[in-house]
């Protein structure tokens, strides 16, 4: 077998990191192939981990982040760095424990700016009641790196009785978000004042531990993904892919804000592939969705919607449109916006 009949490019791009079909693709394909073995599943955020303590079953995760600028409205690379590590662990249905930090600073930094991204990744782990236990440091040389990247691997325990995943999804079961989609994509490029726009808009950058650790009481609960790189259209075709179901999603349902929808309409993008870091997307059995909804918005999540179903059929990601048509959402192919998370 040659390596171009399981991979036909010949090159990385930046989209093969963006999430889609070419990520998905790059880790079965070179990766999983490489370094398949009992334990490892690609399709999960966090892996069950062969370990088990009195409290439960340990769970593993492990990021990258890189971001540009290092520092957004509604957060910076070292909140987000231990917001998206911990965020694995909380869909995972894990409550989160320890972190270690890997980082990677490009030469001349200035250092009130490390000092900067330093204090709000404390600040993270105190929100969340986590402690970065181990790290390494390297400096790269100047132009070799994007000023900081970290690499966080996170560590949390689960209940045995909790069974998520995307293998417990059915026909007829509901799906719904946690808040507005497409904002931590939009304040990122708003903060690089590119095209000429700018705006206040913040990140949705934030820890979902109090929204994943209410949902886990929901009864029916089937599964939880956040919806980072690729954003929402890039979950709902995960799941499609792995249940072999169609997933139908309502636009008018979707919450998405004004100026979220305004930079996507002047710059033609589409706020469902926009990252999100700050959300969630759950399944549950219909009959427990009011439950669920009722659940969120009691803690405050007034965005909080219903906003499609699984069906039985093909597997494909279907939107109703908001004057009543359906059209067919393709999965992510380029990277619209590089290095967002």
């Amino acid at each position: 077998m040659t390596l171009s009949s399981v991979f036909p490019d010949t090159h990385i791009a930046l989209a093969h990191g963006n999430g889609g079909r070419l990520m998905r693709e790059l880790i079965a394909s070179l990766f999983a192939r490489h370094l398949a073995n009992e334990h490892l599943n690609t399709q999960v955020d966090a892996a069950d981990l062969p370990l088990s303590t009195d409290e439960g079953e340990l769970m593993m995760t492990t990021d990258g982040f890189t971001v540009e600028p290092l520092e957004f409205p509604g957060g910076n690379i070292g909140s987000l760095a231990v917001h998206g590590t911990i965020n694995d662990l909380a869909v995972s249905g894990a409550l989160p424990r320890y972190l270690s930090l890997n980082a990677f600073i490009e030469e001349g930094l200035e250092v009130a700016l490390l000092d900067r991204v330093l204090a709000s990744m404390a600040a993270a782990c105190r929100e969340s009641e986590v402690k970065v236990v181990a790290g390494d440091t390297k400096v790269l040389r100047r132009g070799q790196g994007g000023g900081i990247y970290f690499a966080v691997t996170g560590i949390g325990i689960r209940p045995r009785t909790l069974k998520l995943g995307l293998d417990r999804i059915r026909p007829g079961d509901t799906i719904l978000v946690s808040g507005s989609v497409g904002d931590h994509g939009t304040a990122v490029l708003l903060a690089r004042e590119q095209f000429g726009l700018s705006g206040e808009l913040q990140s949705d950058s934030a820890s979902v531990l109090p929204i994943t650790q209410a949902l886990c009481d929901i009864p029916g609960l089937r599964f939880l993904r956040d919806p980072t790189r690729g954003g929402l259209a890039t979950v709902a075709h995960e799941i499609a892919h792995a249940t072999g179901h169609s997933v139908r999603l309502q636009q008018a349902s979707i919450p998405v804000q004004d100026p979220v929808r305004m930079v996507c309409d002047i710059l033609g993008y589409d706020p469902l592939y926009l990252a999100c870091e700050g959300r969630v997307v759950a399944v549950v059995e219909q009959a427990s969705a009011n439950q669920a909804m009722e659940c969120l918005h009691g803690l405050g999540y007034h965005d909080a919607a219903i906003i499609g179903s699984i069906e039985s059929g093909k597997a494909m990601v279907i939107l109703e449109t908001d004057i009543g048509g359906e059209r067919i959402l393709q999965e992510l192919e380029d990277d619209p916006l590089p290095r967002i998370c």
